[in-house]
């Protein structure tokens, strides 16, 4: 992430003990009293947006922090002329390096993440790993299995990384293996855990999903359309992840 240095348009003074405590606690090694500092700072005006700004600032382009991502969601809708003047100069496009080996662009998808337009995400989701299967893919709208394996992991890392970041750590694939290797691998049980499937019945498209962050951890993204074991396996795979 980029490393701004501070200037008079952005170095608000601290104004009070709860925002300095809350600055503390936003460096906490625990996500959920990160996102509690976050919402909390965002709502104290410009001393708050300072204190944000400066964690942006002292964030490494390498970490893209699911705190740095849910506090650009929120400077980002912001009434402050400094936050937006400073996402505008920081971080035009959101704080994920968009990094892909076939030159595809996923700002679109960083986009509807930041958003939180998480059904049209689902759907850019699949249109880009159908850009990495190749023009065949893109034409039918849907991945082989066997297509999988030729996809670069930087390019499976960066939208893994997407969803996690701006889904307070929510969705994205390495979500869903997480919680298939918990099962023991069961994909009867993770079609439940996801709930992708009740009751031996298939949950149904597009109504029946949950497209907010009250979803179930690993609801999103729908990356087997076809509700296929094979396609799950290989994008889960130890091989998908591995250089």
């Amino acid at each position: 992430m980029s490393n701004v240095s501070a200037d008079s348009s952005t170095a608000i003074p601290l104004d009070s003990d709860q925002t300095s405590k809350l600055a503390e606690q936003l460096r906490s090694k625990t996500l959920k009293r990160q996102l509690s500092a976050v919402t909390e700072l965002a709502s104290m005006g410009e001393s708050g947006v300072a204190v944000l700004i400066t964690f942006l600032k002292d964030t490494t382009t390498d970490e893209s922090s699911v705190a740095a991502g849910k506090i650009y969601q929120l400077l980002s809708i912001s009434e402050s002329v400094v936050a937006q003047t400073f996402l505008a100069e920081a971080f035009p496009n959101g704080v994920v390096p968009l990094i892909s080996d076939r030159g595809i662009d996923y700002q679109p998808l960083q986009g509807l993440l930041i958003a939180q337009e998480f059904e049209e995400a689902d759907r850019v989701t699949l249109q880009k790993l159908c850009e990495l299967a190749g023009s065949a893919a893109v034409q039918r709208k849907w991945v082989y299995f066997t297509e999988v394996d030729s996809f670069p992991v930087n390019d499976l890392l960066t939208i893994d990384r997407l969803w996690r970041v701006y889904s307070e750590d929510r969705f994205g694939f390495s979500k869903q293996r997480e919680l298939w290797l918990g099962l023991n691998q069961n994909w009867d049980r993770l079609w439940e855990k996801l709930s992708w499937k009740s009751d031996n019945i298939w949950t149904r498209y597009p109504g029946e999903f949950v497209w907010d962050l009250s979803a179930p951890v690993g609801h999103l993204p729908l990356s087997n359309q076809l509700r296929g074991v094979r396609m799950m396996e290989f994008l889960l795979s130890p091989r998908a992840w591995t250089p």
